[in-house]
């Protein structure tokens, strides 16, 4: 169910138990071969699949495609919104929410720059409502919803998400075929373990000239529609398990 869709009477009306889902997302480069609103249109299928499954069990805002992708903006085109600015962003869409008499909401992300002030959004917001204990505020970038992905798609190389890579190709040329470019002529840009375990601040040209990141010349229309698949149900997967939370447990 959108929440765009409805009318303010009828969104007074909904349970407020019903989960809410947040989807955000990046307008950024992706190399050579994928458009800038590839992380949005991706989410936005994926947000699209699950909805289509849950029906008016899921009430899902619209998606934001403005996200923090500082790192890419060395690359025309790329918009992003700085750090802080975007965690206050995330964090006041949250608001709005709760401040409307929802309690379950999960912010659904398609970014990995989202991951650091949405994560901090939301920690800051559970200080703010402390004494909320009937309050599930979750925070889950999408891929991280289907552990086993990389054993469940036949054929894939890929371990691991990386950037404009087979994973991302894959679904694209699943989705929007005709907005992808040459990605057979893509090199491959191995991800690298950068001082793991240790966490390196890094920019995209630290990594890679191009832009992408893994081995987008692997993609196939197949391996697609396998992991939007599997996405959309880690996506259906999490969003039950919100619906039967008991309103008070740690676990859920």
């Amino acid at each position: 169910m959108q929440l765009s869709n409805l009318c303010w009477p009828a969104v007074q009306s909904l349970s407020k138990d019903i989960p809410v889902v947040i989807p955000i997302a990046a307008v950024e480069q992706h190399g050579h071969h994928l458009p800038l609103i590839t992380d949005s249109m991706l989410l936005g299928e994926i947000v699209q699949r699950a909805e289509r499954e849950l029906s008016d069990s899921v009430l899902v805002t619209p998606l934001q495609w403005y996200g923090n992708s500082h790192h890419h903006l060395d690359y025309p085109g790329t918009l992003s919104c700085p750090p802080r600015t975007y965690l206050d962003l995330v964090a006041a869409t949250v608001d709005n929410m709760v401040a409307h008499g929802f309690k379950r909401i999960l912010v659904l992300n398609g970014h990995g720059g989202n991951d650091v002030p949405g994560k901090q959004a939301l920690f800051e917001l559970r200080q703010q409502y402390r004494s909320r204990q009937d309050l599930l505020l979750l925070f889950a970038t999408y891929w991280s919803l289907a552990p086993n992905v990389a054993e469940e798609v036949a054929g894939l190389f890929q371990q691991e998400m990386a950037h404009a890579c087979e994973w991302e190709t894959s679904m694209m040329l699943c989705i929007a075929p005709d907005l992808v470019g040459d990605y057979l002529a893509a090199e491959p840009v191995e991800p690298g373990n950068a001082f793991r375990p240790a966490s390196r601040a890094w920019i995209t040209q630290d990594r890679s000239t191009t832009g992408h990141i893994g081995w987008p010349h692997l993609a196939t229309q197949s391996k697609g529609e396998q992991l939007l698949q599997q996405f959309s149900a880690g996506v259906i997967g999490m969003v039950h398990r919100i619906r039967n939370w008991d309103g008070s447990a740690w676990e859920g």
